[in-house]
């Protein structure tokens, strides 16, 4: 990637600025997470059974714990040592419990996490593409962060997407018995197709319309399929649908009052607990007769 600095009409390449610490990725990461990442902060180098975690952090829609780690060279596996400390979380689920109660003077039971969530992320200037392809399956909770810092203060960031034909590890994975098969057993990456399998025709049709047209409305967003919806984000949710049987319902991310809607189709559920969606605005739709009409509704989300 290139970037170009504007002077009146006449470009200048920024040029790009090494890092000269690990720590200090960790430490602009760890000040900006929750603009980064929307995760909670809850240990920085936390110590547990004689590994160091760099960042612990907690994901409050998925309720789920997520370990960050920070490399500044390429010399390391990504899933050898995210697949070790994953399996390090799943069988020390009480430590993670006591630093988050600890850190945030919480309650929080071991109930109230949804293990099944739980992920790893790697942030490093650059991956090698050995680095990007082994990691590259649909249902291993390993992501890819890229961060580089440039003249002028300019910092970019860029999540590697996994490829839409990724593979899943299930295909390549025969031993029962390894830290690999344990995690994947327990840790579920959802995916659309696990929205949709098993839906009618009618009804993934009816999904794509919305799809297509939430997409349109701006470039960068992105789908993130949790456990019980499919979310639309940018750096937070704008729309949230769960597909069922016969129709679609749809949560658009604005509380109660901010929502302009003349024609009152959307329902109020600001007061209603256990609804899976965010936001306060719930609407069941069966048809796209009012698509145009629920796409502005939704464009006011958009930050």
């Amino acid at each position: 990637m290139q970037l170009f600095k504007n002077n009146k009409q006449a470009l200048s390449i920024l040029k790009e600025k090494s890092f000269k610490l690990e720590k200090d990725i960790q430490k602009l990461f760890e000040q900006n997470l929750e603009l980064i990442t929307n995760l909670k902060l809850i240990k920085s180098e936390f110590i547990i059974k004689n590994n160091r975690i760099d960042t612990l952090a907690f994901d409050e829609e998925s309720k789920a714990f997520v370990i960050i780690e920070y490399k500044r060279n390429q010399n390391y596996s990504v899933v050898d040592q995210g697949v070790s400390y994953l399996n390090l979380m799943l069988e020390y689920k009480a430590d993670f419990i006591v630093e988050y109660n600890e850190t945030q003077k919480g309650n929080l039971k071991r109930n109230d996490v949804d293990w099944s969530q739980s992920k790893i992320i790697f942030v490093s200037p650059s991956f090698t593409d050995f680095q990007k392809q082994s990691s590259n399956f649909k249902d291993l909770a390993i992501e890819l962060w890229e961060i580089k810092q440039f003249e002028n203060d300019v910092v970019v960031i860029n999540p590697i997407k996994k490829s839409k034909s990724a593979p899943s590890i299930k295909q390549i994975q025969k031993n029962d018995n390894s830290e690999i098969s344990k995690v994947v057993k327990e840790i579920k990456v959802y995916t659309e197709d696990d929205h949709l399998n098993n839906k009618t025709d009618d009804v993934i049709e009816l999904y794509e319309n919305y799809k297509n047209s939430i997409l349109n409305l701006s470039s960068d967003i992105e789908i993130k399929p949790q456990k019980w919806y499919i979310a639309f984000k940018k750096q937070t949710n704008i729309v949230d649908i769960e597909v069922q049987s016969k129709a679609l319902k749809l949560w658009i991310n604005l509380k109660k009052g901010r929502l302009n809607d003349p024609k009152k189709i959307m329902r109020d559920v600001s007061i209603l607990k256990g609804h899976n969606g965010n936001g306060d605005y719930e609407i069941i739709v069966t048809n796209t007769d009012n698509l145009e009409y629920i796409m502005s509704l939704i464009k006011q989300a958009i930050i």
